[in-house]
């Protein structure tokens, strides 16, 4: 461990109110945790100290600089750790310092990764071997260690990967297509369940994506029968996944509290607004919960659950709307009533106008084993500076850059916020744009 990652160590000692999970203290013997319906369940997550003190650098941000939140492994470094970072057994060696009971893991670094969004990662299609020898296979050495085998350790497996596979719009990349052909995503996300799902103390969640990609009923089908093929083409078939994360690094609302895609205005239905553009779900809950179910009426175990990233979908502040709109138009209606006030549910970039969403709890409702902070708050998603961040793997994209228009387009924004650092960055500016816009507002 280099000296930068050895002083990050020593500030996760100083996380004060952590507790282990009952009987951790006590465990006798070489046995690895049981294995529990919930991870989240009674349990303390692990703090990141390197986010913790980003937090806490921009007034305001020591309300929240306790909040578990997730660690990414995007790309190859991250897992030894680069220069100034933990690699993911510093954190596990964190987390066991602090007493914590779960740590987040975010395992994305697919073979033409993100092919929607075109940010590919390490790999280059066709090297799905180098995917399971190179990035996989360290991952499981490290979690598998005897030293962690009372941590309980949630795997959030390639957040993008079988969502990207769906073709759900007229735009559909070609790059996606030459990715579903080449079987990469399905076969190095098969092979992650089956290295990981041996241990009993390490849990196992699928990327599902979110309702303005995927919550139309053909879309919804496909990516249901995608899960069925992948998953239950493992060795453990069905069993291997412990659930679903959906609106991982996303901006879409939890709950739309003034209408849902089945209201009428002046006997319109909602559905078939602009915004809402037929979908079955207007925000993420009611996604996640429909997902869910299907997934188990297509023959996953009814224990399976889901979690909801609210890191970053609480779109508070003074533009949140406080009752329903009185309009009787339908499209007026929606966009003075929606919590989510993106310009399009597409819209991904470090967006205007997001605020922190819930706090992390287990089990707020049946069928959510939690909302989480799988993203860490104030990391940005990309840059569109392409004069300053263009080299690969900054996640430079058009989406990024607040003056793209697309065509003649001239109203259409993507609505990102001006200079935006690569991806994984600290971007302060929006991070306090979170903390002010926080909805439940902090104290």
């Amino acid at each position: 461990m280099n000296r930068s990652a050895a002083v990050l160590v020593g500030v996760s000692l100083a996380v004060a109110g952590q507790a282990t999970i009952a009987g951790q203290a006590s465990a006798a013997g070489g046995a690895r945790a049981r294995h529990v319906d919930n991870p989240y369940a009674s349990a303390v997550g692990y703090v990141d100290p390197q986010w913790r003190a980003h937090a806490e650098s921009v007034p305001g941000g020591g309300q929240v600089s306790r909040t578990p939140t997730g660690i990414w492994l995007d790309r190859l470094g991250r897992i030894a750790g680069e220069r100034g970072e933990l690699g993911l057994r510093a954190h596990l060696d964190a987390a066991l310092a602090q007493h914590a009971a779960y740590v987040q893991v975010v395992l994305n670094d697919l073979p033409a990764r993100d092919c929607l969004r075109q940010t590919p990662g390490d790999f280059t299609l066709g090297e799905v071997a180098r995917y399971e020898s190179e990035f996989i296979d360290p991952i499981v050495r490290i979690e598998t260690d005897r030293k962690y085998r009372h941590l309980r350790i949630i795997n959030v497996v390639e957040v993008n990967a079988l969502p990207d596979l769906v073709p759900n719009t007229v735009n559909y990349p070609p790059e996606c297509t030459a990715v579903a052909q080449s079987g990469d995503y399905v076969t190095g996300i098969r092979y992650a369940l089956d290295k990981l799902h041996p241990y009993s103390n390490l849990y196992l969640y699928l990327g599902a994506g979110d309702h303005g990609l995927l919550g139309w009923d053909d879309t919804l089908s496909a990516l249901v029968n995608l899960f069925v093929s992948t998953v239950g083409a493992t060795h453990a078939g069905l069993d291997s996944i412990d659930g679903i994360v959906t609106n991982t690094a996303g901006y879409a609302a939890l709950a739309e509290p003034y209408f849902t895609a089945d209201s009428t205005v002046n006997g319109v239905p909602v559905r078939w607004s602009r915004w809402v553009d037929f979908n079955n779900d207007v925000d993420e809950l009611s996604y996640s919960l429909e997902l869910r179910q299907r997934l188990v009426d297509a023959g996953f175990s009814p224990s399976i659950g889901a979690v909801i990233d609210t890191s970053r979908d609480g779109w508070g502040g003074s533009q949140r709307p406080t009752q329903a709109s009185s309009s009787t138009e339908v499209n007026t209606f929606v966009d003075q009533s929606r919590i989510d006030r993106r310009y399009h549910p597409g819209n991904w970039c470090n967006q205007v106008g997001a605020g922190l969403g819930e706090r992390p709890v287990a089990a707020p409702r049946p069928g959510v084993d939690g909302y989480a902070w799988i993203t860490p708050p104030g990391v940005s998603d990309g840059t569109g500076d392409f004069a300053r961040f263009g080299e690969a793997n900054s996640g430079y994209s058009v989406m990024c850059d607040p003056s793209y228009r697309p065509g003649d387009s001239a109203a259409w924004t993507d609505g990102a916020l001006p200079d935006g650092p690569p991806t994984g960055a600290w971007f302060p500016a929006e991070f306090s744009q979170l903390l002010a816009n926080a909805y439940p507002p902090l104290g």
